[in-house]
């Protein structure tokens, strides 16, 4: 029996949730060994939504309280075997961190926390690569405590940082690597590959040979 991946996606009310559609391409083409069970976005109309009706997953709108009550309502009602954040901005409370993944388009930790999301992130990288603290940026994946982007990073993908780079030009760049990674790395937490206590940063598994880690 396939895993079931419950995705939480927030999005806007005129787009995104890109990241959930290749999640849901990929399931059907064998790259993710695994069901999309249904996408939960905190807007009740807009980019997932739309998605979601087009990819004939269930869609359900999620309006707080952001709190461990109502997230475990959702995860009670879905039973996930992992559950998968992808543009997702409230803060979860209440979640199994050894199941529970982020994908983030900025090296961690130093563009993550609290307000570091989406554009933010790629204006605070070039402005650390103006002032020559980095020379790229990154996709970062982890698992996910109650602290914005902290528990244990399992995906390290570089993208390099152009001197020619507006916000919006390396914000493309990427979500290109993220498209290309997040099903690929999703599948191998999914299968067990990669894998965490939950408690320990010691803990963490990862196959032999994997070469998707910070230097």
């Amino acid at each position: 029996m396939k895993k079931k991946i419950l995705v939480f996606a927030s999005g806007t009310k005129t787009g995104g949730g890109s990241g959930f559609q290749k999640l849901v391409e990929n399931s059907q083409t064998k790259v993710l060994n695994a069901e999309i069970v249904a996408v939960i976005s905190n807007q009740p109309a807009g980019g997932v939504f739309e998605k979601a009706r087009n990819l004939n997953i269930k869609f359900e709108y999620f309006s707080g309280p952001y709190d461990s009550l109502n997230y475990q309502k959702i995860i009670d009602k879905y039973q996930p075997d992992v559950i998968a954040l992808s543009g997702w901005l409230k803060l979860v409370k209440g979640l199994d961190p050894k199941k529970t993944i982020n994908i983030h388009p900025g090296i961690l930790p130093e563009l993550g926390g609290k307000g570091m999301y989406g554009i933010h992130v790629h204006k605070a990288a070039i402005e650390k690569f103006k002032a020559g603290k980095i020379k790229n940026t990154a996709v970062s994946m982890h698992f996910v405590t109650e602290k914005y982007d902290e528990g244990p990073v399992f995906f390290h993908y570089p993208v390099k940082i152009l001197e020619s780079d507006t916000p919006e030009i390396l914000a493309h760049r990427v979500n290109q690597a993220e498209h290309k990674y997040q099903s690929y790395i999703t599948n191998l937490v999914t299968q067990g590959e990669i894998s965490w206590d939950g408690k320990n940063p010691e803990s963490l598994k990862l196959p032999e040979g994997y070469k998707f880690l910070r230097k």
